[in-house]
């Protein structure tokens, strides 16, 4: 990965992949990917479907836990994702690096919770543009 240390990313996160803008926002900048495992399918029994099983906990926590080794040298983190309640990906890495990495959670400045899959790059590139200016000029 680009090295990160003290730079301004955006971040976006969905279920399948993050992917990681480090080298600016400008328009046709590419950004680096961090893919999730892929999904072992485990034909288990429960009395409580809503009770997720062990292997995916564990597959879920090594997608966290890439994507907190990827951003951790970054200065500040804009988060991009989409989803509801516990379907939301941008959710789960948030209360994952609250828990598992507070100084990482502390450099996320703003969450924005959006239609990722409705999104080309360019538009998630101009949606963190604009976070930018509206946030840089107030504190300027």
């Amino acid at each position: 990965m680009t090295d990160i240390s003290g730079k301004f990313i955006v971040l976006t996160v969905t279920h399948k992949e993050a992917r990681v803008w480090a080298t600016g926002m400008d328009k046709g900048t590419k950004p680096e990917k961090i893919y999730a495992p892929e999904k072992v399918d485990r034909r288990h029994f429960r009395l409580d479907p809503n009770i997720k099983g062990s292997g995916e906990q564990h597959e879920e926590g090594i997608y966290l836990e890439k994507i907190a080794h990827a951003i951790a040298s970054a200065s500040e983190i804009l988060l991009i994702g989409h989803g509801h309640a516990k379907a939301s990906e941008m959710l789960h890495l948030i209360q994952y690096l609250e828990r598992k990495h507070p100084l990482i959670a502390a450099k996320v400045v703003d969450a924005i919770d959006t239609n990722l899959d409705a999104m080309t790059e360019p538009e998630i590139l101009a949606l963190a543009r604009k976070w930018f200016d509206e946030h840089r000029s107030m504190h300027s």
